[in-house]
């Protein structure tokens, strides 16, 4: 049984669904001890089906807002002691369309979802890492940096990316790690809580498949990749296996580099 994460304790955002779901469940089996936050109930469940297998605490926040990240960021401290990992899961496509189309409010939303919980939850965690002389964050990103019908979206997940970077210029000398990795076109199962809850017009579908078009273009495999192909990349980055890499975003879509 692989321990690669035994006795650490790890921040996981956005975990009650999806990606950050299964790198809870993965981590927890490779011995974490885990802090789940997310801003739906769902994450709660998560208490209930780890429990037996690591230390798990899970909590509900609105991580757009930096208070919410600093009360997240002190609850793991004070559960826990310490703060080893945190993976910036938070994030996602809102909307899908050409850029004419978008509404300015709908632009900020997409910043605020896809950006400010990544800096603001780096901006939290960097005290007690800094304190304890360590760490490795791991943010996600996407190769929509370089696509069709998401440019606020892709503006924000480039913001990531450049975050990523300058950060690890700045802590590397402190013990600090700091990744992305960049995700593309992802088999998943349906959100049970969708980012937008209207219902897409034939339009709007008509360009979200526009998306799916490009991404399987784009990629060298002509296919989406599974949550465990973007689970491993994470976990990878966070554990001590990539104990020398910092400032690199990793894209992980089938040869698509975003």
């Amino acid at each position: 049984m692989n321990t690669r994460f035994q006795d650490k304790v790890a921040v996981i955002t956005g975990a009650a669904q999806g990606i950050g779901r299964r790198v809870a469940e993965r981590m927890a089996a490779e011995g974490g001890r885990l802090l789940l936050v997310d801003r739906s109930e769902l994450v709660h469940e998560l208490a209930d089906e780890l429990a037996g297998i690591c230390e798990v605490l899970t909590l509900t926040a609105d991580l757009e807002q930096f208070t919410e990240c600093q009360r997240v960021m002190q609850m793991a401290v004070e559960r826990f002691g310490r703060l080893d990992i945190l993976v910036n899961n938070v994030g996602g496509t809102i909307w899908a369309k050409p850029f004419e189309h978008y509404q300015a409010h709908e632009i900020e939303a997409e910043v605020r979802r896809s950006l400010f919980p990544t800096l603001w939850c780096c901006h939290a965690a960097l005290p007690q890492m800094l304190a304890q002389g360590s760490g490795a964050i791991v943010n996600v990103s996407s190769i929509a940096t370089r696509g069709v019908n998401r440019v606020p979206y892709g503006a924000a997940k480039g913001g990531v990316n450049a975050l990523t970077a300058c950060l690890a210029f700045e802590t590397a000398g402190r013990g600090i790690r700091v990744n992305a990795t960049a995700p593309g076109g992802t088999e998943a199962p349906p959100r049970r809580i969708p980012r937008n809850s209207a219902e897409q017009s034939e339009q709007e579908k008509l360009w979200y498949q526009q998306i799916v078009d490009q991404t399987l273009s784009s990629s060298l495999m002509k296919r989406y990749g599974s949550i465990d192909d973007q689970a491993g990349a994470i976990l990878f980055l966070a554990s001590d296996d990539a104990a020398y890499i910092t400032g690199v975003t990793l894209p992980v879509g089938g040869g698509d580099l975003g």
